[in-house]
């Protein structure tokens, strides 16, 4: 999942209504669909919605290697993107918290977390900026902008949405799931570990990047 990581920023002659946001779009039916599927009781139900959790992520990718290659990258297609990959996460978060897969607690914190970097980040798309743009330590940058921190803290957010899915269609199968409950367990509570340290770097470095845009 790119969320805050979408690069997507570089202002195109591209029409606001184009095949990379398209793709974003589409991702909310979908979105809708799979909360619909999590809570029905047929197996059939619980089964597909894991395939097609794996699919919600990678509409995610997809719509920005579109965006790339058709030049289509653009202001609004950030924030979308941002508002997009924001909405995926809250909903499964709080659709799994409302099941009992997860304490309430993880959604509250991603929420709490995703308003504060969210209204700031909302401030430097204002002035033209990306929220990788508006980082300015090195160990800012890392954390929010590098490859390795946003493929990392993507990966963990698709096991653990996964897995939190697969839990469900194995228990409607009648199959055992404690292990990869364990697995969902571990790597949910990781997810906001990473979720905490990108933020941290965003709170931080807000006053001097205020400044900055109060002195031009």
């Amino acid at each position: 999942m790119a969320g805050e990581d979408s690069i997507r920023y570089k202002q195109g002659r591209s029409s606001h209504i184009n095949t990379a946001n398209t793709i974003t779009i589409l991702r909310y039916p979908l979105l809708v669909f799979i909360v619909w599927l999590l809570y029905q009781e047929s197996r059939a139900g619980k089964n597909a919605a894991v395939g097609l959790i794996i699919l919600l992520i990678l509409m995610d990718t997809l719509d920005g290697v579109v965006a790339r290659r058709r030049h289509e990258t653009t202001l609004l297609g950030s924030a979308l993107d941002i508002a997009t990959d924001r909405a995926v996460e809250i909903v499964l978060w709080v659709v799994y918290a409302h099941l009992r897969l997860i304490p309430v607690a993880i959604p509250l914190v991603v929420i709490i977390r995703g308003m504060l970097t969210d209204s700031i980040r909302a401030v430097a798309l204002q002035h033209g900026i990306s929220a990788h743009q508006m980082m300015r330590t090195t160990l800012g940058k890392w954390l929010v902008a590098s490859p390795p921190m946003r493929t990392g803290y993507a990966i963990v957010k698709i096991v653990a949405f996964v897995t939190l899915a697969l839990t469900l269609a194995l228990q409607a199968n009648n199959l055992a799931w404690t292990g990869v409950y364990q697995v969902a367990q571990v790597v949910s509570w990781l997810a906001v570990v990473i979720c905490l340290a990108r933020g941290l770097p965003v709170l931080l470095e807000s006053p001097s990047f205020f400044r900055s845009l109060e002195q031009d």
